[in-house]
């Protein structure tokens, strides 16, 4: 029996062996941006074989490796951060080198000591921060003095990696990999391609963003994406990749990069949408620039059932909707160029970047498609899997069948007693089958589904009785899990009131977790008040809510903030107030949705905090940010957010004012400070005949998104000086995360810490250091 046994584990060991061979060459990499917001923690790290950690500097004096000082600890901790859960995952330090620093990375590669420091620097930086590799990115082909340079850097770099790992005894040599540019005929320039072959593990190659208008100008028509449609020589994936093979470079040294991003332009003319279209601007940021998660909620929020198009010329896919014109890596897209990857022979795929991502969903399909090439298994390979398998399976059948039988009646006694907790909690609260929830959804039929957040999907649905609902699902890819979703049933279930909605129900079965909710017809606040994009899908929906109608949905949210933090039996901090969390009922009333993140409080606490930092950035308060401190001041800055947006319909997601240098914060802040508070206000608005009006409103946001929790005003003191026109006011102070102070004040706050809180929808995209 023993012998036996030996056999089988040295043919698995050297069948799967065999397998990794053949399969562990294939590269998955991706970027992760530290200015994107978008916590190392969140990283599915199971999805890649490399990460790349972006982006290191160099110092413009010393040449040395800078690395901000705001996201050092996120450096020195991303390959621990990471290996938790794929301890395989090798990791690279990405070094910028292009836009702005091209000038001093250009000194630095022509004179011989300055490059030595660089390198030194480099390989130093790596090991102290436990980094498996280093990644230069930004380079683009130049004139062949400079290139000369930089094949000499590459060549030197390469020998100091080789004598760092016989000096560093036990660690094995650092991998060395390039971001390559696509190459230019009419420039006829280009990278010193044999040092590089030589030097280099790999070279990821960028084919995309191709010939995107200007950045920063859009005072006339500008072609969408690809240029005018004269050009004659438009670039696309295969042709980057092929200009790379043209000039000698190994396909399996070639590692293909796709962007989890896209662009959206005004177009000229709505029915002239082709590609090379003349457009007359940007949609959202000011180079147009889309993240893949907002883009998919915007086609559900906007698109009205219309779908994109795959261009499979381009690899991208269009979508069109009045004169918003969008293209992006759709999963089609991206499933196509990883098969691209693979039938060209390269090494693999790094995508930019991973913040962008929704739920895993383009990562998860990529890695997917990816894998070893089935024609180049050798017969061997396959008899010998096909012996191992059925090993597995006899064996795994038994001890599945033992280990199902001992654990049986202890899995449903659980499962009883998580379903009878929840039953004896709520006195209306309904247990529903799965079967009921799958006919009511139509098998969660894609023409119900009605949204998707940080939880899953959400479907429309009709119970056996009639009842509309709404079904929240529990998606495998979800970073919410058990915890989210009993917290929310055993909140919600508890509390009665009309601007909340309220749990009808679960059903916690088969592994599957949903809460059934009392469905909301006219869905959420966000769908009307963002003019910015309304105004080129359907420009007749921001007037449907005229200020009658806001003043109403204001005070129906300060009424349910009341409740939940001073009339409940507990105290409830949300957590996540925004619009998207904002629901209207059929008569456009408000409901408080979603408190999978909120904390009850007894009513003598006043604050706790926390390491796990949750929420959406840009209602963030700042205390929350750095020190994990939340407390009844935590929604009352993300209410003055909120309040903001209502009455000026403007994204926290934008900047605004001269040269777009304000957030929402600030501009409101200047124009109100400035008295200038009317330039503010969405042009559709009229309060002349409500007792509610627009700059008492803007005032009373900006008391409740001052940087001091103890200078914000409670909810009470909010619905006093909202209905109560003759209440005294205070003026507010500059509103947290600024770049100004006002002079009498003498706070030295990082600047940066704007950039990681007050961005709603991450849409960084270009691969450059922001």
């Amino acid at each position: 029996m023993a012998a036996k046994t030996t056999t089988f584990f040295v043919l698995l060991f050297f069948s799967l062996n065999l397998q990794c061979s053949s399969s562990d060459n294939w590269i998955r990499a991706g970027y992760w941006v530290s200015s994107s917001a978008f916590p190392v923690s969140e990283i599915n790290s199971a999805l890649f074989t490399h990460l790349m950690c972006a982006f290191a500097r160099i110092n413009s004096s010393t040449y040395h490796i800078l690395i901000d000082s705001t996201y050092e600890q996120s450096f020195s901790n991303f390959t621990n951060t990471v290996k938790r859960k794929n301890p395989s995952v090798i990791t690279l330090l990405s070094i910028w080198a292009g836009k702005q620093d091209s000038a001093i990375f250009s000194s630095m590669i022509n004179q011989s000591s300055s490059r030595q420091s660089f390198i030194e620097s480099s390989i130093e930086t790596a090991r102290l921060y436990g980094f498996d590799g280093l990644d230069l990115v930004g380079v683009m082909a130049g004139n062949s003095t400079s290139m000369t340079n930089l094949g000499t850097l590459l060549e030197d770099w390469r020998a100091a990696l080789v004598a760092s790992e016989s000096s560093n005894s036990g660690k094995s040599e650092l991998l060395m990999v390039m971001t390559g540019y696509n190459f230019s005929e009419t420039r006829l320039l280009s990278y010193p391609v044999e040092s590089m072959k030589k030097s280099l593990d790999w070279v990821v190659v960028l084919a995309f963003d191709y010939y995107l208008p200007t950045r920063y100008n859009f005072t006339g028509p500008h072609s969408a994406l690809y240029g005018s449609s004269s050009s004659s020589s438009w670039l696309n994936v295969n042709n980057s990749i092929q200009e790379w093979l043209n000039r000698g470079f190994l396909a399996t040294k070639l590692v293909l990069c796709m962007p989890y991003h896209g662009y959206a332009w005004i177009l000229v003319n709505a029915n002239d949408n082709s590609v090379g279209a003349p457009a007359s601007g940007q949609i959202i940021n000011i180079d147009g620039s889309m993240g893949y998660k907002y883009i998919k909620s915007f086609i559900e929020d906007y698109g009205y059932g219309a779908a994109s198009v795959y261009n499979g010329t381009f690899g991208v896919n269009f979508f069109t909707i009045g004169q918003t014109w969008i293209n992006f890596d759709s999963v089609e897209a991206i499933r196509a160029k990883v098969s691209f990857a693979k039938e060209k022979g390269l090494l693999g795929y790094s995508v930019f970047q991973l913040g962008n991502d929704d739920n895993w969903e383009l990562s998860t399909v990529a890695k997917g498609q990816g894998g070893k090439d089935q024609k180049n298994e050798r017969p061997l390979l396959i008899i010998i899997l096909i012996i191992v398998a059925m090993a597995i399976l006899l064996i795994g059948t038994i001890v599945c069948y033992l280990k199902r039988k001992f654990n049986l009646k202890s899995r449903m006694k659980n499962r009883t007693s998580a379903t009878e907790n929840f039953s004896c909690n709520g006195h209306n609260l309904l247990v529903l089958s799965f079967t009921t929830i799958r006919e009511a959804t139509d098998n969660f039929a894609s023409g119900n589904k009605i949204g998707e957040g940080g939880y899953g999907p959400v479907y429309k649905g009709r119970l056996p009785n009639g009842q509309e609902v709404a079904v929240k699902r529990l998606s495998k890819f979800s970073h919410q899990g058990w915890e989210e979703f009993k917290n929310e049933v055993e909140l919600t279930e508890r509390l009665q009131h009309v601007n909340l909605v309220p749990v009808l129900g679960i059903c916690n079965e088969k592994e599957e977790k949903m809460l059934i909710y009392e469905f909301m017809p006219n869905k959420s606040l966000d769908f009307y008040i963002f003019a910015s994009l309304i105004l080129y899908t359907d420009p007749h929906r921001r007037y449907l809510l005229d200020w009658r109608k806001r003043a109403h949905i204001i005070e129906g949210i300060t009424q349910g903030l009341l409740y939940l933090q001073e009339y409940s039996n507990f105290t409830i901090i949300h957590r996540d107030l925004k619009a998207s969390n904002v629901l209207l009922d059929s008569d456009m009333n408000p409901k408080i949705s979603d408190f999978g993140m909120a904390k009850a409080f007894t009513k003598d606490e006043r604050e706790a905090n926390t390491r796990r930092i949750v929420g959406t950035y840009g209602y963030v308060p700042p205390e929350y940010v750095r020190n994990g401190i939340y407390s009844k001041k935590y929604d009352v800055y993300s209410y003055g957010v909120l309040l903001l947006q209502i009455i000026s319909g403007k994204r926290t997601a934008c900047y605004y004012g001269p040269n777009d240098s304000f957030n929402l914060l600030e501009f409101a802040y200047k124009l109100w400070k400035d008295g200038e508070g009317m330039e503010f206000f969405d042009s559709s608005l009229d309060d002349s005949s409500s007792t509610w009006k627009l700059m008492r409103c803007m005032q009373v946001a900006l008391l409740c998104v001052q940087e001091n929790p103890a200078d914000r005003p409670t909810m009470l003191e909010v619905y006093t000086l909202l209905k109560n026109e003759i209440a005294t006011i205070t003026t507010p102070r500059e509103p947290a995360f600024s770049f100004t102070r006002d002079e009498d004040e003498e706070i030295n706050k990082c600047r940066s810490e704007m950039r990681k809180c007050s961005i709603n929808y991450e849409s960084i995209t270009q691969l450059v250091p922001r």
